[in-house]
């Protein structure tokens, strides 16, 4: 099995069926052993409820579970390193030959990424035989509950930031994982930041990079060639439109020396960065020396400290945001069964209660901005005469692709949009308006249908 002998962590498409949670595995071998596999089932993916203080969410993901959906196999390394686990002694034999011949064979339907969606709004649905749609689900949910979360504080930045402000993704040290980063570099750009430090995201994903400099390259020049002045000097030479950190040594003397070589030498300065301090008095102090100089600022922000700082008067034009972006509460979404062989099914636990039934999500645009939005049955006759928008689309039908990956300038555009669509009490950073659908006059039917059918059971 050559391909556990490479040791390193790093997941290649080759090996992505084998990213599941061991239970996927199990279940599928119970499907295939009580001749279930190939039933018709649904699943859907949304989120109970939304983390503390937003008041939406961006979805965002997609393209990263359709490439896994379209590369979803099992070689015959993969289901010999299965059995040697001894786990599946008791699997029925036909289980192997359903993983040899395994591709993902359903369809999907989901939101467009970038579009704004509440609490209980399914996100995507996979419809497939049981024992794919089983298997897929934990792939999905680790990919589109990262990414909507990063998308969604992007869309919170930006908010607060406003439009002009310049907002870099500066959070590939501390995102979860490498994989991590560069999930977050995309979909941060994709909701509206202006571009990432991670060289091979920004490449991959055909953009250009961005970031400044490190406090080390300034103390190591300064020890070496004689000053935080000569420092900069050097680097300016081989990247003259890069912002320099001033906040080495002391920020208001380091200015105070630049805004005279702008005066005595013509400096043209691309921008000074700020990473420590008291911000708010910093940058009016090296607004006055430089005011003609951009200046940002980095250091654990978040949506809420750029309120406070703006509060406050900084005067700070752009910032780097890494840890608070990339970590954070997390988007706890859920994939649950709707319907199974035509039965719709729901879960009843306490807290954990869902839908019965395919739904699609109906939502009322007023003078182009939001007025509500209907959760009903995917089969529901609502039309564009009640100005209601159906946003789940079929994008993938018998395991094909139904379009092309979109360009992130087109979600990033879809997400200025759909967030602007929002009343302001919604987009609020702090404690944001609550907004639930509605729910269709035949979906509260199919659920009380459903509620009495598992009584009687």
């Amino acid at each position: 099995m050559s391909f556990l002998k490479n040791r390193s962590l790093n997941v290649s498409l080759e090996e992505v069926s084998l990213l599941t949670d061991l239970y996927q595995l199990t279940m599928a071998a119970c499907y295939v052993g009580e001749s279930l596999d190939q039933c018709p089932a649904s699943f859907e993916l949304f989120a109970r409820r939304l983390p503390k203080h937003f008041g939406y969410l961006v979805a965002m993901g997609l393209e990263q579970a359709l490439e896994y959906l379209e590369n979803l196999q099992f070689t015959s390394e993969h289901i010999e390193a299965l059995q040697a686990t001894g786990i599946f002694a008791q699997a029925p034999e036909q289980f192997w030959q359903v993983l040899a011949r395994a591709r993902f064979t359903g369809s999907v339907w989901a939101v467009p990424e970038g579009t704004v969606v509440f609490a209980n709004e399914p996100l995507l649905r996979i419809e497939a035989p049981l024992w794919q749609a089983q298997l897929v689900e934990t792939y999905l949910l680790t990919t589109l509950n990262y990414q909507t979360l990063i998308a969604t504080r992007a869309a919170r930045l930006r908010e607060v930031a406003g439009p002009a402000a310049i907002l870099l993704e500066f959070g590939t040290r501390r995102a979860f994982s490498p994989q991590a980063s560069m999930w977050a570099a995309r979909a941060a750009i994709a909701a509206g930041m202006n571009a990432t430090s991670n060289v091979l995201a920004a490449l991959k994903l055909g953009e250009k990079p961005s970031g400044t400099m490190a406090h080390s390259l300034v103390m190591a020049l300064e020890a070496l060639e004689g000053s935080e002045q000569q420092a900069f000097t050097a680097f300016h030479r081989y990247f003259p439109h890069a912002t320099l950190l001033i906040d080495t040594y002391d920020v208001v003397a380091a200015a105070q020396k630049l805004a005279e070589r702008i005066q005595q030498e013509g400096l043209e300065l691309g921008g000074v960065r700020l990473d420590s301090g008291d911000l708010v008095e910093l940058s009016q102090k090296v607004r006055s020396l430089l005011p003609g100089v951009p200046i940002f600022a980095s250091g654990d922000l978040d949506e809420f400290e750029i309120l406070r700082l703006q509060a406050a008067g900084a005067t700070i034009d752009g910032y780097g945001i890494g840890t608070k972006l990339v970590t954070g509460d997390p988007v706890n979404g859920v994939y649950k069964l709707v319907e199974i062989n035509g039965i719709p099914t729901m879960k009843e636990s306490s807290g954990k209660a869902t839908y019965p039934g395919r739904k699609q999500i109906f939502r009322h645009l007023q003078d182009g901005q939001w007025a509500g939005d209907i959760l009903g049955l995917a089969d529901e006759p609502m039309t564009s005469a009640n100005h209601l928008q159906p946003l789940m689309q079929c994008v993938m039908q018998a395991g094909k692709r139904l379009y092309s990956p979109e360009p992130l300038s087109t979600i990033r555009d879809r997400t200025t949009r759909t967030v602007a669509q929002l009343p302001p009490t919604v987009r609020a950073v702090q404690d944001p308006m609550a907004i639930a659908p509605h729910l269709s006059a035949a979906l509260q039917m199919l659920t009380e249908e459903t509620r009495a059918r598992l009584k009687r059971e």
